[in-house]
């Protein structure tokens, strides 16, 4: 009775793993061998904006230096240590991406290699210092400390020669060598403590959770144990007080051996490898994808399915590899990706990839063992060797969709074997076109009205009827996509700037008299595009506004200068004559710049970045958040708030509809009302996505 107890205790708290700590953003990216450097910067510069949940990493861990083989990604899987100390960076600079990606809403899970260390036969010392030797009986790692009796015995291993060499039986997968590596023996209180000290070093940091590297090869109990053990979450990294780590767990099941991926639910998600054959089969075959998720054949279920397209061990043919589509294929890549992230199952995971000419080959490096920088080019693809697949057009879309579906299941399936389409409950409706065109009459489950299509920045749409139904129409071959939502997608996705309290207490009351407001704007425009709003109070809050200036729906503002510098001429031109919020653009008298006549009132485009020339100390997130400030009345406002909509030149024009009414921040709250436009604060900072319903609002003095 007692053991069975402790076994309810035990199951009990693991179920705590399943949480993965993102405010309800559903995708992850793998940041593949990327630098700690440059993970920090995206977080604030992209992923942050795009509503990425957060980043799965390299393993931290101190590793072999494997200069005879030229340096390979998989040196990083022979540890030698669990020092924070590899090719990524030191344990500073590890700590210091923590922070900064925690400080932005963008979670870090660890890549955990704790199955093993070293392989055998192999002697000296490692990138941060430490020694190591396996040559003969010896099993030396001084610098966590491990020897000889710490790994499994020999005898419990049935394989003749100690490696793990028959899949249908239990002891030989857990208690031999995999690939030769020198197997840690998980059921010693001693390695248990030593991993569970390196896990909690971690969470001690800010770390969301871990990528469990092996677990197909480690007992059950033995992870059970090791968990149990483990710290709360810090909150001062912004998570709420008794969080528990989030666990994903490699477990490669292929219907070809005795270990099951049921048999690891009880101590966090699963990988579903099968999941990335069935996705590759269905792109190929449209008709496959009804059966995408095959409970029959032995697939996880949903909400211990951890999936991807594609991952960095099978895009090279390893690790149940093979069948997979890649970023080699980009247009079906961009589908299966798409897919992925439009329909129901499991929790997903974005891959991001250097390029590669052998299975083996590092990542893009500076000359040996130097990893290089990612290159952001301006046009926000990646270059030095980098793919970036997260910075896809249609993936960073569809994170988009995911977030703003979240909750709802997939509806009103329809598939002719050349186009296939559903939609997300009543939320959101999804369609693509094998061949690149489709033109059919469908069911989208979604309210009556006017949709825009988000995969090519609303230029097309489609319009619902009272029944639901829509001429569902695509003529578009690299990308013959097609997603829409109900209030505008984003509506869960990234929050932009901070998502840890800058201030504590309630939140601050409505501002009266004149207050100096700030306005950012995220939206990463290309060469040529300029960002303005109008806004004021829409006229459902205040009926009877006209079309006029002298509206009761506009707000009085005086313009603030952000610069004297050439980079802000633009704004300070259109900013001449500028003294009300409203609806109707340019106002009388109001400046032009080069014959450019404003659409509303401008914004500035800034970076957090010294040594940029669109530096702005208030803007702590990164580049691209377009900004205006301006000491506004808030007498004239709705209970101090106020409402925005962005107006783009030379492209999408006007952003679409969200749905909002409520904001996070440490100023945030709750409006008197909801709105189709951004819902601001007058005497406030307003961040806010273009085309997304997310905000946050702090004080000046956050």
């Amino acid at each position: 009775m007692m053991r069975w107890l402790l076994f309810l205790g035990l199951a009990g708290y693991c179920s705590a793993f399943f949480d993965p700590k993102c405010n309800g953003k559903q995708v992850m990216v793998h940041l593949f061998e990327w630098k700690w450097t440059d993970i920090a910067a995206e977080c604030e510069r992209y992923l942050a904006g795009a509503g990425y949940c957060g980043v799965q990493v390299s393993p931290p861990m101190e590793h072999v230096i494997l200069a005879e083989n030229n340096y390979p990604w998989w040196q990083r899987y022979q540890p030698v240590s669990y020092k924070l100390y590899s090719r990524s960076g030191s344990e500073a600079e590890f700590t210091d991406m923590v922070h900064r990606c925690n400080s932005v809403g963008v979670r870090i899970y660890v890549d955990a290699v704790v199955n093993h260390m070293t392989p055998t036969g192999v002697s000296g010392v490692a990138d941060g210092g430490s020694t190591y030797n396996t040559n003969g009986h010896a099993r030396d790692f001084p610098g966590v400390p491990y020897s000889a009796e710490h790994f499994t015995p020999r005898h419990k291993c049935p394989s003749g020669d100690g490696t793990v060499d028959d899949y249908n039986n239990p002891s030989n997968v857990r208690n031999c060598y995999l690939y030769g590596l020198t197997d840690l023996n998980g059921r010693l209180e001693y390695v248990r403590e030593k991993v569970v000290g390196y896990f909690n070093q971690l969470i001690k940091i800010g770390v969301a959770g871990i990528r469990m590297d092996a677990a197909k090869y480690m007992w059950p109990e033995d992870i059970s144990a090791t968990l149990s053990r483990l710290t709360d979450l810090p909150t001062d990294q912004g998570f709420p007080a008794g969080s528990k780590f989030y666990v994903f767990q490699e477990v490669i099941d292929q219907n070809d051996g005795a270990i099951k991926v049921d048999e690891y639910y009880n101590t966090g998600y699963v990988t579903e490898f099968r999941y990335c054959s069935k996705i590759a089969w269905g792109i190929k075959d449209y008709g496959q994808l009804s059966n995408l998720i095959d409970y029959g054949w032995g697939m996880a279920r949903s909400d211990r399915a951890f999936i991807f397209t594609d991952n960095h061990d099978n895009q090279r043919g390893h690790g149940g590899g093979g069948n997979v589509i890649t970023h080699e294929s980009p247009r079906d890549y961009k589908q299966a990706v798409a897919y992925t992230l439009a329909q129901d199952y499991g929790f997903t995971r974005i891959m991001s990839s250097y390029y590669f000419t052998n299975t083996d080959q590092g990542p893009p490096s500076n000359g040996g063992y130097s990893t290089a920088d990612v290159i952001i080019n301006d046009d926000g693809s990646c270059g030095g060797g980098w793919v970036c697949e997260h910075r896809w057009n249609v993936m960073k879309k569809m994170v988009e969709f995911r977030n703003a579906v979240v909750g709802t299941s997939m509806e009103n399936y329809w598939n002719n074997g050349n186009a296939v389409a559903f939609s997300r409950g009543n939320k959101g409706f999804f369609a693509m076109a094998k061949q690149g065109s489709m033109s059919e009459s469908l069911q989208t489950g979604l309210p009556a009205g006017s949709y825009c299509n988000i995969i090519d920045d609303c230029a097309s749409s489609i319009q619902v009827g009272a029944d639901g139904m829509a001429q569902i129409s695509i003529n578009n071959y690299e990308e013959p996509i097609l997603a829409v939502c109900a209030g505008g997608c984003g509506g869960g996705g990234g929050t932009p700037g901070p998502t840890i309290p800058t201030t504590t207490g309630p939140t601050p009351p409505p501002m009266t008299g004149v207050q100096r407001t700030v306005v950012f704007v995220k939206k990463q425009t290309a060469p040529g595009q300029d960002l303005f709003i109008r806004g004021g109070i829409d006229s459902t809050v205040r009926p009877g506004c006209t079309q006029d200036i002298t509206s009761t729906c506009a707000i009085d503002f005086q313009m603030k200068s952000l610069g004297a510098s050439s980079h802000y001429d633009k704004y300070n031109s259109w900013s001449t004559g500028d003294s009300r919020l409203d609806w109707y653009g340019a106002e009388p008298g109001q400046g032009s710049y080069v014959g450019q006549t404003a659409e509303g009132t401008p914004l500035a485009w800034t970076s957090n970045s010294a040594s940029s020339p669109g530096y702005q100390s208030l803007n702590a997130w990164g580049d691209h958040y377009w900004m205006v400030e301006f000491d506004m009345d808030c007498s004239q406002s709705e209970n101090g708030w106020f409402e925005v909509k962005s107006f783009l030149t030379n492209g999408a024009g006007w952003e679409s509809d969200i749905s909002q009414s409520t904001c996070t921040g440490s100023a945030g709250g709750r409006a008197p009302y909801t709105s189709k436009n951004h819902l601001g604060r007058c005497g406030f900072v307003n961040v806010f996505d273009f085309g997304m319903s997310t905000c946050q609002i702090n004080p000046f003095s956050a």
